[in-house]
C-alpha cells in the first residue's frame, strides 16, 4: 500500500491548485508549514467539503453528494464508499489526535495520525506510515500557529516545511459536509472497539444527511453528531460473523432518542465525557460473506427536524 500521507498530499494540492475555485485559502507560516482555510475565514462549500473528507481519508474513500430529504424537506446527503475501510476510516479519517499547543485546541484527523502510530486502532490493523511530508486536518475555529505546526512535525518527526494543515470550524458549509462523511468510520470504529477485527470488515458504504450550518461551534458540534447518530446509514461487508453486531448502530445506546445539545449540555460540554455508544450511525446493516445480511437500528426524523430546525 502507498504512503497513506502521499496520496492525501496530492488532495491537498489539489485544492491549493484550485483554491478560487473551492473558495478556500491556502497560505504559508513563518517556518514553512502550510495551512489550507476550508471555513474560518474562507467561504468553502459542498466541493470544499467533500474533498476535504477525501484528503481525511487519504484517498481510500469515494465521497459524493445528493439530494436526499429530512422529515419531508431537501436535504444534501454525503455518500461515501471504501474498500480499504480499516486504513481509510480509522487509520486516517478518525480525529484521533487532540492538537493542544497553548491555547490552541482542535481535533485532528488525517493520514499524520499513521505517522505517530500511538493509537491503538494502528496495533489493531498492524499499519505505520513513513513519509517526509505530514497531513493532519484540523477542526478548531481557529487559525493553526507556527507553534502548532512544529508540534505536529515534531510528532510526526518530519521537516516542519512539510507540514500541512488543512483547517475548518465544525460550524461551516465544509466542516458539515466532512462531518456527513462519517458515517462510516463511526460503523468501523464502534466494531472494532467491541473488539472485532477491522481487518475484516472488507467494505463500507454509508451515507448521512449535512447539518445546517450553525451559529458557533457548540451548536454545530450537536447538528453535526446528530445528523450521524439520527440520519446516518451504513452498510458493512465483513468477513466473519461476530455476537455484537447489533450493538453497532447508535439505538444500542442508552441516550438514543436525545438530542446531542441535550447530553452535552448535561456534562457541561466536556466532549469527552459522551458514551462512546452514541457516536455511531443510525441504522446498520452487516453483509457476512456466505451467511446473508442483518439489519440494525432505525433512523430518527424527528430528533433531526426538531435539532436543524425544521
Amino acid at each position: 500500500m502507498e504512503s497513506l500521507n502521499r496520496m492525501a498530499l496530492e488532495l491537498v494540492d489539489e485544492a491549493i491548485e484550485f483554491a478560487d475555485e473551492l473558495a478556500v485559502d491556502a497560505y504559508e507560516l513563518d517556518n514553512g508549514a502550510t495551512v489550507v482555510d476550508f471555513g474560518i475565514d474562507a467561504l468553502g462549500g459542498v466541493e470544499a467539503g467533500l474533498l476535504l473528507a477525501e484528503i481525511q481519508s487519504a484517498g481510500l474513500a469515494t465521497m459524493s453528494a445528493r439530494m436526499g430529504e429530512v422529515a419531508g424537506t431537501p436535504r444534501t446527503v454525503v455518500d461515501v464508499s471504501t474498500d480499504n475501510p480499516a486504513l481509510a476510516l480509522l487509520c486516517s479519517q478518525k480525529a484521533g489526535w487532540e492538537v493542544t499547543v497553548e491555547e490552541f485546541e482542535a481535533l485532528g484527523s488525517g493520514p499524520a495520525r499513521a505517522l505517530v502510530a500511538e493509537e491503538e486502532e494502528f496495533q489493531r490493523v498492524g499499519y505505520a506510515d513513513a513519509f517526509e511530508f505530514a497531513v493532519l486536518a484540523l477542526e478548531t475555529d481557529d487559525h493553526p500557529t507556527e507553534a502548532v505546526a512544529e508540534h505536529v512535525a515534531d510528532l510526526a518527526d518530519v521537516d516542519v516545511g512539510s507540514v500541512f494543515l488543512p483547517t475548518y470550524p465544525t460550524a461551516s458549509i465544509a466542516g458539515s459536509v466532512a462531518t456527513a462523511a462519517r458515517a462510516g468510520e463511526l460503523a468501523t470504529f464502534r466494531l472494532s472497539e467491541l473488539g472485532y477485527d477491522p481487518l475484516d470488515v472488507l467494505s463500507v458504504t454509508a451515507n448521512a444527511p449535512v447539518a445546517p450550518v450553525a451559529e458557533d461551534e457548540r451548536v454545530a458540534l450537536a447538528r453535526t453528531n446528530d445528523a450521524l447518530a439520527y440520519g446516518g446509514r451504513a452498510h458493512l461487508v465483513c468477513e466473519t460473523p461476530f455476537d455484537r453486531f447489533e450493538e453497532v448502530a447508535s439505538t444500542a445506546g442508552e441516550e438514543y432518542g436525545e438530542s446531542f445539545a441535550d447530553v452535552f449540555e448535561r456534562i457541561d460540554w466536556d466532549f469527552y465525557e459522551v458514551p462512546t455508544s452514541v457516536f455511531a450511525p443510525a441504522q446498520v446493516t452487516v453483509d457476512v460473506v456466505g451467511e446473508g445480511a442483518t439489519s440494525y437500528g432505525e433512523l430518527d426524523e424527528d430528533v433531526l427536524a426538531t435539532s436543524f430546525g425544521l
